[in-house]
């Protein structure tokens, strides 16, 4: 084994372009909601293939605020998996809706779809599926439920209504950049939520964004002016409009949310959302370098290509068959003091306190619970050199062997 060396798990890849791109901002006068986020706004629907894009300050803004649009709250049921982070549950609880959670298919970080099918009531009003490392769920069979299911439904707003079914809500703060069966993450679910957080593949240091598909019916700008409602207090006109000499006079139309994004942050989106291609090359050569350097240590990685879906390659997953939770934590130690920063995706939902407190019980859950139990993600992003991959897999290797073997405890 080679010299000891330092890997992080997903540190940000800033250049001097994406600081410069901060210090114009800075300079102009401008740096809340303006010209710089209205200009990333168009550059990710047009990356999508959507009419609009809308920008806030985080994938769970994205969430909660489509939830709300769609007029979704108490009375009404959200289904989504136990194998996620809490933004994709605890949206739904905020809007006061209940929480419907079920568990992920037999070796798989996906929901169940049987089971999501057995959870649809008259009072589901949408599905929250995870795309998970960047693996876009499988969003045709999804819609073939909910059309399956459309006879239960009855909208209670005008945007429910006019998709006459359960809504199809992507969790994509992973995804942005994949593809399922050809077509780009953000063009493929009702609504696509994102995530441009610290560790994500494309970076605003906080921050993200919701995509649509067209609705009959429902003019896009509409939609577009409601998400802005919604993101700045219930305010008829953002803060560029109200500077404009004799403009200030606004309303607020209710009490809105403030999640709006910053022209700090879209500057920084700018510049990453031009180099993303050559992230995404990288990204698959590591995932390539990964996969060839595993393929006879037993370990089983999640499969980020099937044939025409190609995920965007977020976090490289594996799975140490026979271990049990304290030997993977072992292998984190191990990894850790070679300089090896690894991580867990993710313990389910329903072992953490809050959703224990709300009446989710692990055991209703095997499957997320073996897929958690000896799951470990290695490092994977655009500032790790080849030696730096293959450092990580001959010392993965070590450790898995040391574990399995029964040589470490």
């Amino acid at each position: 084994m080679e010299n000891r060396r330092e890997i992080k798990l997903s540190p940000p890849d800033i250049t001097d372009e994406e600081i410069k791109a901060v210090v114009n901002v800075m300079k102009s006068g401008w740096i809340t909601t303006g010209p710089k986020t209205k200009q990333f706004e168009k550059e990710i629907a047009k990356y999508c293939g959507t009419e609009r894009a809308v920008c806030l300050n985080s994938a769970t803004a994205a969430l909660e605020l489509t939830l709300r649009l769609l007029g979704i709250g108490p009375g009404d049921e959200v289904i989504t998996t136990a194998y996620t982070y809490t933004a994709s549950a605890s949206v739904i609880d905020h809007v006061g809706a209940k929480i419907v959670m079920i568990d992920t298919g037999v070796g798989s970080y996906d929901m169940d779809y049987n089971q999501l099918e057995k959870a649809i009531t008259p009072s589901t009003k949408a599905i929250i599926p995870v795309d998970i490392a960047g693996v876009m769920c499988d969003y045709d069979r999804i819609l073939e439920i909910v059309e399956n299911k459309k006879h239960l439904f009855e909208g209670d707003n005008v945007i429910q209504k006019a998709i006459g079914r359960i809504a199809i809500i992507a969790d994509a703060a992973h995804s942005f950049g994949a593809l399922y069966k050809g077509r780009i993450s953000g063009s493929v679910a009702d609504f696509t939520c994102f995530s441009f957080h610290a560790v994500k593949n494309l970076t605003t240091a906080e921050g993200g964004a919701v995509t649509w598909l067209d609705i009959s019916g429902i003019n896009n700008d509409e939609i577009y002016r409601q998400y802005m409602l919604m993101s700045l207090h219930g305010q008829t006109k953002d803060a560029l409009s109200k500077m404009q000499l004799g403009g200030w006079e606004f309303d607020i139309e209710y009490p809105g949310y403030k999640c709006n994004m910053t022209d700090i942050m879209a500057a920084i989106g700018l510049v990453q959302l031009r180099r993303y291609p050559e992230f995404l090359k990288r990204r698959r050569e590591i995932t390539e370098m990964y996969n060839e350097g595993l393929k006879d240590s037993g370990v089983t990685p999640i499969q980020h290509v099937k044939g025409d879906s190609i995920s965007s390659m977020h976090l490289y997953l594996t799975r140490v068959p026979g271990i049990d939770e304290e030997q993977r934590d072992s292998i984190f130690y191990m990894m850790a003091e070679k300089g090896i920063a690894t991580l867990v995706h993710y313990k389910p939902l329903p072992m953490m306190t809050a959703y224990k407190k709300l009446g989710f019980d692990i055991k209703n859950y095997p499957n997320a619970y073996e897929q958690y139990k000896n799951e470990i993600s290695l490092p994977i992003h655009t500032l790790m050199s080849n030696d730096d991959v293959n450092y990580v897999i001959e010392s993965f290797k070590e450790c898995v062997k040391k574990v399995s073997g029964g040589e470490h405890s």
